[in-house]
C-alpha cells in the first residue's frame, strides 16, 4: 500500500528543507496552502525571524475579487514581492513545503518574480 498524501508531502517537504535554509542574505520564501487560502511568508532560520509575508486574506487581495484561487495567488505572490523589496530583500530560497510546482504554487512564484524576488 502506498502512502497517504499527507506522508508523501511531509516526505517531500523534508527533502526540501534539507537543502534550503533561509540567511538573512538569502532568506527562504515558504508556501502554505489550504483548501480556501494560500499564505507565503520570507523567513530568516537563523534568527527564527518573518520578514514579510502575505496571504491571500489580505484586504488588498480581497478588496481585488477573484472568484479564481489561482488569479488570487498570483496577487499574493505580487504583494509578497512588493514587501520583501520594501525589506530590502531581492534574492530568496523557494520552499514549495511539499507541495507539488503546479497551479497556485506555481502562480504565486511568477506573481513573486514579476514583483522583483529572484529565486
Amino acid at each position: 500500500m502506498g502512502l497517504k498524501k499527507s506522508a508523501r508531502r511531509k516526505r517531500i517537504h523534508l527533502r526540501i528543507r534539507k537543502t534550503i535554509k533561509g540567511t538573512f542574505e538569502k532568506p527562504r520564501l515558504s508556501v502554505f496552502r489550504s483548501n480556501k487560502e494560500i499564505y507565503a511568508q520570507v523567513i530568516d532560520d537563523v534568527n527564527g525571524k518573518t520578514l514579510a509575508s502575505a496571504s491571500s486574506m489580505d484586504r488588498k487581495v480581497i478588496d481585488a475579487k477573484s472568484d479564481n484561487k489561482v488569479d488570487e495567488a498570483h496577487l499574493v505572490g505580487k504583494l509578497l514581492g512588493e514587501r520583501s523589496q520594501k525589506a530590502g530583500i531581492s534574492s530568496v530560497g523557494f520552499d514549495r513545503n511539499g507541495y507539488l510546482y503546479h497551479g497556485r504554487v506555481k502562480r504565486l512564484a511568477e506573481g513573486a518574480r514579476e514583483a522583483g524576488l529572484n529565486f
